[in-house]
């Protein structure tokens, strides 16, 4: 019987990547995102494959979130699979300096909305008695560096409320983990610099990062572990890459 796997931020980097590895590998989908038009493309793309929806919401907004879940058609409304991707890194500023609309929108996309969504789709689990959540962190989520403040703060959270989920949801025999990724070459850094290509491809220059497609095969390979397997926190890196801070660029 096929699984079904609700991902949010489904329409690029990370959340894309997993959405099409999913569909070729017998997963039923439920992909979430803001970009109407990306939607409807990944429909067309992933429909030749496998069943899906498509929910158009904004996970900050508490209304829109339970709404959009809650019109999920019955066949679809028993979620197996909940990936909490969607989040976003706003400037590198240091503390004195930073936007407070960058720290409210870090905050309100990565941990107030993984908790709408969560909030949206634990009830069915609990009652089912099974499901599994995978919550993509970072590695700003285990360390702090320089003018990360405020996102590794929200990353910082995000390891927690895994943890959390994870003794709290244990009692129902549901699985909990976070993913943690280090550099990954997608739209993530021309977010965090506001357009700025030319800042963002810096950022990889001189080393392979890690690509959206490896975080995927990793998602798939935790997801399709048998039951009595619960991958609870996994930290990856490039090869180039030894911390938060520390970088093997050879330029």
């Amino acid at each position: 019987m096929k699984k079904t796997a609700l991902i949010t931020g489904a329409t690029s980097g990370i959340g894309r990547a997993t959405a099409r590895l999913l569909a070729q590998n017998n997963f039923r989908l439920v992909i979430c995102g803001r970009r109407e038009d990306r939607l409807a493309e990944l429909q067309d793309e992933f429909s030749a494959l496998t069943q899906v929806q498509t929910l158009n919401f904004d996970v900050r907004k508490k209304k829109d979130v339970a709404k959009a879940i809650a019109s999920l058609p019955a066949d679809f409304l028993t979620i197996d699979v909940l990936i909490n991707n969607a989040g976003n890194a706003h400037g590198l500023d240091p503390i004195e300096n930073g936007d407070v609309d960058d720290w409210d929108a870090m905050i309100d996309i990565n941990v107030k909305g993984l908790l709408y969504v969560s909030k949206a789709i634990i009830p069915g689990m609990v009652e089912r008695k099974s499901g599994h959540i995978i919550n993509i962190g970072s590695i700003a989520g285990k360390e702090v560096y320089a003018n990360g403040n405020v996102y590794c703060a929200s990353k910082h959270a995000v390891d927690a409320i895994n943890q959390g989920m994870r003794m709290d949801l244990n009692q129902y025999g549901i699985r909990v983990g976070a993913i943690n990724p280090g550099m990954v070459d997608t739209e993530f850094s021309e977010v965090r610099f506001k357009g700025d290509s030319q800042r963002a491809e810096s950022v990889y220059q001189g080393l392979e990062p890690l690509h959206a497609e490896d975080i995927a095969d990793i998602i798939h390979f935790v997801v399709t572990r048998p039951y009595h397997v619960n991958i609870a926190d996994l930290l990856v890196l490039p090869t180039a890459q030894a911390s938060a801070t520390i970088v093997n660029k050879k330029v």
